[in-house]
């Protein structure tokens, strides 16, 4: 369905007088959402579960102004954890409360770095990263967070370090879980998983994770999770619960500011670390933001710079004040949009209902148990690795699968980084292969013509996502609203990037009223019957 531009929100104060009850509302369910899982997000990530809280009320009272978006909601993600407890881990040294302080003067850092990213207009960055190498990274994430949260659902002790190590204690974890932490555990699992399948409309009003919490909570009562116990199971073996099952808040918010320790800022660990906050968390945001233009009814185009700006300057101050990095996070700001948002207000109210909540309820926040946190947070990593995203990736070609697995298993022995790093050089030696010359690697070869109104864009040779860039910031140079043809006839290689991009391009364009069409993809063979899929010469090698 189009909207008119007419139709389209007003912005600031008049968006707010015009649209206030939809964003207060809007904003309201998604704090139900984000509540807990910025719990579960924090003690994942080894922080102090508040500092998931302080970032999400930083992304919403005060980026919500800042940024260049109007639907994404601000605050901290899952995709940072494994870079979070990398960092706490491996400055801290055995020291959680040395890491964590460590880390936030790493956070600080990498905020400032964001902010420049967005000055320098480092906002084309989300158009260069391989889409393979980027949904492996993810995907890697995903199975790290499995891994990492099966022994908190289950209440059972993890040894090993790394993500290997981890998966190869699973099965003998589950000869040691706590059976009433993994009755908790399971349950609040099962409902993440099955509650979407439900189809009544008043019940799909309900956020899963807020019925998590409804179900949970009464469970850690009936347990007696408050007062620590011993108790006898089925087996006979004896086993201990109480409060360290549990959410532990302190009773004053602000006796848990704790600010960061720059004494380690220079050390290589830390300039690691600084590095890879800086790169993921941009990547992962400027993604996000992407993908929320795709949804937003209005089709309204976030400024990426602006959004990056803001996004680094939340950063610091979180990173200040004790709280977790903060990205445009995709599932609450989908959860906006279908809620109703309409303006960058959704995002400030579900902010200061964090405040208020956390202010005079940190009482009822305690009574959360974890296993139900590691539930949602389990939830949220089989997402990001489902059995899906494996085929969906195999269906738009084989070479696509090959980046994708390389980016998971060298993340999981290594580090994100290097992840990336090795998928995007596995995309580099696959074109190499192809018969792609390096001086065609980062410089496309294109020329524009305009005749009777239309611009038409002839490429050359090749157009790969290291070159893209440059093509698109000549595409950003022509005028809207007029017809646009991307003329393919003289090219020998189209990578999948390069596809998906102009597919969102044209989206983009069409919708300011344009025109804009893709063609002479003829004599170069597709890499999978996907219509997106990578394309190259049929039978000749490249020259």
């Amino acid at each position: 369905m189009k909207t008119s531009k007419h139709a389209i929100p007003s912005t600031g104060l008049a968006g707010l007088k015009e649209n206030w009850k939809a964003d207060l509302t809007s904003g309201f369910l998604v704090f139900l959402i984000a509540l807990p899982l910025c719990l579960g997000i924090s003690m994942a990530s080894g922080f102090p579960p508040v500092a998931g809280i302080f970032t999400a009320i930083i992304g919403g009272l005060l980026v919500s102004f800042l940024g260049g978006s109007q639907l994404t909601i601000k605050g901290p993600a899952a995709g940072l954890i494994v870079i979070a407890i990398g960092a706490v881990t491996e400055l801290g040294q055995g020291d959680a409360m040395l890491g964590y302080r460590l880390t936030l003067a790493v956070i600080v850092i990498a905020g400032i770095i964001q902010i420049v990213f967005g000055w320098i207009k480092s906002g084309v960055l989300a158009d260069f990263f391989p889409s393979a190498a980027v949904h492996g990274m993810l995907a890697a994430i995903g199975i790290i967070i499995i891994a990492k949260q099966l022994f908190t659902l289950i209440g059972a002790k993890a040894t090993g370090q790394e993500t290997l190590e981890l998966l190869a204690e699973i099965p003998q974890a589950f000869g040691e879980m706590n059976p009433d932490i993994a009755i908790i555990g399971f349950v609040s699992l099962a409902i993440m998983f099955l509650f979407p399948l439900f189809k009544n409309k008043y019940l799909k009003m309900l956020p899963a994770p807020l019925i998590v919490i409804l179900v949970a909570i009464p469970l850690g009562i009936y347990f007696d999770l408050e007062h620590e116990h011993k108790y006898l199971f089925l087996d006979g073996h004896e086993y201990t619960i109480g409060p360290k099952f549990l959410v532990t808040l302190p009773d004053n918010l602000l006796s848990a500011i704790t600010f960061p320790d720059f004494s380690q800022i220079l050390s290589g660990t830390s300039i690691k670390y600084i590095i890879m906050f800086a790169l993921v968390g941009s990547l992962e945001s400027l993604l996000s933001t992407k993908a929320i233009d795709g949804l937003d009814p209005y089709k309204r185009k976030s400024n990426m710079n602006k959004d990056l700006v803001g996004v680094g300057i939340g950063n610091t101050l979180a990173g200040f004040i004790g709280g977790l990095p903060m990205i445009s996070e995709i599932v609450r700001s989908s959860a906006n949009i279908n809620n109703g948002g309409k303006t960058m207000w959704s995002n400030f109210f579900h902010g200061l209902f964090l405040l208020v909540f956390v202010a005079f309820f940190p009482n009822l926040i305690h009574q959360i148990p974890l296993a139900a946190l590691a539930a949602m947070l389990i939830y949220t990593g089989f997402r990001l690795a489902s059995p899906k995203e494996f085929y969906k990736t195999y269906k738009i070609g084989r070479e696509q699968l090959a980046i994708f697995l390389v980016t998971i298993i060298v993340t999981l022995a290594t580090d994100l980084l290097i992840g990336i790093g090795v998928g995007i050089a596995t995309k580099f030696i696959l074109h190499i292969a192809n018969g792609l010359p390096l001086k065609y690697m980062f410089k496309p070869l294109f020329t524009v013509q305009v005749k009777d109104d239309v611009y038409t864009v002839d490429v050359f040779h090749s157009a790969v996502f290291s070159n893209y860039i440059k093509l698109k910031k000549s595409l950003d140079a022509l005028p809207r609203k007029k017809t646009i043809k991307i003329d393919f006839t003289n090219a020998n290689l189209v990578d999948h990037t390069v596809m998906e991009n102009l597919h969102h391009y044209q989206h983009a364009y069409e919708h300011e009223g344009g025109k804009f069409t893709l063609c002479g993809l003829d004599h170069l063979r597709k890499s999978s019957e996907h219509d997106l899929a990578s394309r190259k010469l049929k039978k000749t090698k490249l020259a």
